[in-house]
């Protein structure tokens, strides 16, 4: 379940694409038409029993990812891992659960991959760093529900906190190692100066009360306002009714969904110029990439995107189509579709030989949809 809600809607996608797709190790109801398997059983009659001609894996270094890669040689067939990433300041259980699977079975697994799916700059930089040929390594970036999340929606939420008109929205941990200080200290010399602007803390933390008095002591304390951890269905409204998003990053960030989220929702962005914002936010067309940590670098940002509606609003239609282009679930799923297609097509044996002279349809949807296809996941 490392990938959160990546592997039942890529699942769903790829049903739609005329595949068998099962879950092995995901809670009934996660995955259509999949049951439960522990991953540390260690027969994985399972996964044998479907006969799958590919297996996805998320995080090689789990328990799963060393089951995948058992079925995945008994079958004689392809393991694809799917590499989030994963951000350097993780819990000490979760830490320590990594380092045993690097100790035991890493190397072994990754041995077995034949493809890595990376989610966005970070996950792909992480891969190789983990050992694998970049040949192996394809970015296909974040999946988003472009339905959910859409140009147009409002939200209570802000007013009823007391605020109104323009915002600048945080979302994310109140905590150390996400230069909150740096975007506070920024709107405090730009426009927290003004009465139509707000900053918006949408999250929680153990920080939340030294940011707010750190927001204080710089003269914008009744402009700052904490709004709690958004509960998910309250998410795409809070972020069409925001003005601009400030991802300021930092060592504890663990993806770069929001920011897809955010363009989905035709949201200009302000983010930090790291690896995981890089794949999405496109600098001066979808909003700004800005240097992590540089306090006047994030003054002349917010001073840029603040001083032109216009250019606001042309950001915005650009991160709705950027998002349209590229994020779709079914432009992914396509692309992960050819992803395991290679992966198959590179172990494939030859065709037989009464198939050898057989001309093309000259359709490759058609050729490929006329393939029997398992993939387990």
């Amino acid at each position: 379940m490392k990938g959160g809600d990546h592997a039942p809607i890529l699942a769903g996608e790829l049903l739609g694409l005329g595949h068998r797709v099962r879950g092995f190790g995901a809670p009934p109801g996660v995955i259509p038409r999949s049951r439960f398997e522990r991953a540390d059983q260690g027969d994985g009659l399972g996964v044998v029993g479907f006969a799958p001609q590919v297996i996805l894996v998320y995080d090689v270094l789990s328990p799963a990812g060393l089951h995948g890669a058992h079925c995945a040689s008994k079958l004689g067939v392809p393991l694809i891992a799917v590499e989030e990433g994963f951000a350097g300041r993780d819990g000490m259980w979760e830490q320590a659960k990594r380092i045993t699977g690097e100790k035991l079975w890493g190397r072994y697994v990754r041995k077995r991959v034949d493809s890595v799916v990376a989610l966005d700059d970070f996950a792909s930089g992480e891969a190789i760093r983990q050992g694998f040929a970049e040949t192996k390594v394809h970015m296909l970036g974040r999946g988003v529900d472009l339905e959910q999340y859409r140009p147009g929606l409002t939200s209570e939420l802000p007013s009823s906190h007391g605020v109104h008109g323009l915002s600048l929205l945080y979302l994310g941990k109140l905590d150390e190692g996400y230069h909150l200080e740096t975007v506070i200290q920024a709107f405090a010399s730009t426009v927290g100066q003004r009465e139509d602007w707000s900053l918006l803390l949408a999250g929680d933390g153990p920080q939340e009360a030294t940011v707010l008095a750190h927001a204080s002591r710089l003269g914008v304390g009744g402009r700052v306002h904490s709004l709690g951890r958004p509960r998910s269905e309250e998410l795409p409204g809070l972020l069409g009714s925001a003005t601009l998003l400030v991802a300021p990053g930092g060592e504890s960030v663990r993806d770069g969904l929001i920011a897809v989220r955010s363009m989905a929702c035709g949201l200009p962005v302000l983010a930090a110029e790291l690896p995981r914002y890089t794949s999405s936010v496109q600098d001066r067309h979808t909003g700004l990439l800005v240097e992590p940590g540089d306090t006047g670098a994030w003054e002349e940002a917010i001073r840029l995107a603040a001083g032109s509606p216009k250019r606001r609003d042309a950001w915005g239609l650009n991160a709705r189509d950027h998002a349209e282009q590229h994020f779709h679930w079914a432009h992914i799923a396509r692309r992960f579709e050819t992803v395991i297609w290679q992966a198959i097509e590179k172990r494939d044996d030859p065709p037989p030989v009464e198939e050898q002279g057989r001309e093309p349809s000259g359709d490759p949807d058609l050729e490929t949809r006329t393939r029997a296809t398992n993939i387990s996941s």
